[in-house]
């Protein structure tokens, strides 16, 4: 029965974005919701301005539908608080991110909300969540991958929380660059994460939402492959990643995120070291960072690229997959 449901929520959720995407993304050009490229970018991406962004907007309507329906349909829990954690996250920093794009592509300003405005809301989002944790009790304790040591950081957990939510929300809007590289990376480790909730947490709410968020991807990456169509935009990448950490969270796999999402901390890390190289040594580490960019400035396709990191991403998945569950 349990294997049925996820079955049904990949494929409802898949057909879903992939019958309103022909409705959708035509609606976006005559909106000319078009996405303004960075002039430091790489300039073989300037051929992709004007493409239509917002594209998360499917992706997140999709979820909603497919998670709410099998909650209220076939779930013994209807209220779940689970379901309707992940829910506030996805959309909470999907309305956080839709504000972002919005004002880029209608108001043209190309660096949408302030670094200070956007850290605002994603800090605000993640402390109700927590706050909304506390409410049913939080167990503080974090425990190692492929150990049995356990940690309670008691105090600091909340610390933890709202750094994970934040950080893996802005390490996915960073890697962000290509056609389908987030779509890919994000299927792996929603399917990873969708596994685990089923075999080691028993948790078919988190289960039901991580399997909706793949069938999801799987349709958006249908436009969204090389030669993109659409692309998810801020509204896709923050809501993923905040929803990403947050499944982490609610399974008590804090940890694991670092291994199964290794291809978001990878692309924070190079941005990480090029800054702080060029301000103290006054040179970069990489041609340009995230580090996708540099592999492209090396004479790599842009369909080489994301078809590697892809191939990273799912690597990471099963690593971590099988530490949870094997080792």
């Amino acid at each position: 029965m349990n294997e049925y449901l996820l079955l049904l929520s990949v494929m409802v959720a898949f057909l879903i974005t992939v019958l309103a995407s022909p409705v959708f993304i035509p609606f976006l050009k005559r909106l000319k919701f078009g996405q303004s490229i960075r002039e430091e970018g790489p300039k073989s991406h300037m051929k992709k301005t004007g493409t239509p962004t917002m594209g998360g907007v499917m992706i997140i309507l999709s979820i909603v539908i497919v998670s709410l329906f099998m909650m209220v349909r076939y779930s013994t829990d209807r209220f779940s608080i689970d379901m309707l954690l992940l829910l506030l996250v996805l959309v909470g920093y999907g309305v956080l991110g839709f504000l972002d794009d919005f004002i880029k592509v209608v108001l043209k300003r190309n660096l949408g909300l302030t670094s200070k405005q956007k850290l605002i809301g994603q800090l605000l989002i993640a402390v109700i969540f927590y706050l909304l944790m506390l409410i049913q009790g939080v167990n503080t304790t974090i425990t190692l991958p492929a150990t049995s040591l356990a940690v309670d950081l008691s105090l600091f957990y909340p610390l933890l929380v709202i750094l994970m939510i934040v950080g893996t929300s802005n390490a996915v809007n960073l890697t962000d660059g290509l056609d389908g590289l987030v779509s890919g990376i994000a299927l792996f480790a929603f399917f990873a994460f969708g596994l685990l909730a089923t075999i080691v947490s028993s948790n078919m709410e988190v289960a039901i939402f991580s399997f909706s968020v793949v069938g999801a991807l799987l349709g958006f990456l249908m436009f969204n492959a090389h030669p993109a169509k659409v692309f998810m935009g801020d509204t896709g990448s923050l809501a993923l990643g905040a929803a990403l950490s947050a499944v982490a969270i609610i399974l008590k796999l804090e940890v694991l995120l670092v291994i199964i999402g290794g291809v978001f901390v990878i692309e924070t890390l190079s941005v990480m070291i090029q800054v702080v190289s060029y301000k103290l040594r006054g040179k970069r580490v990489f041609l340009m960072s995230p580090i996708h960019h540099h592999f492209e400035l090396k004479g790599w396709s842009e369909w080489r690229v994301v078809t590697t990191f892809w191939a990273m991403g799912l690597i990471l998945a099963v690593i971590g997959f099988l530490l949870e569950v094997w080792i």
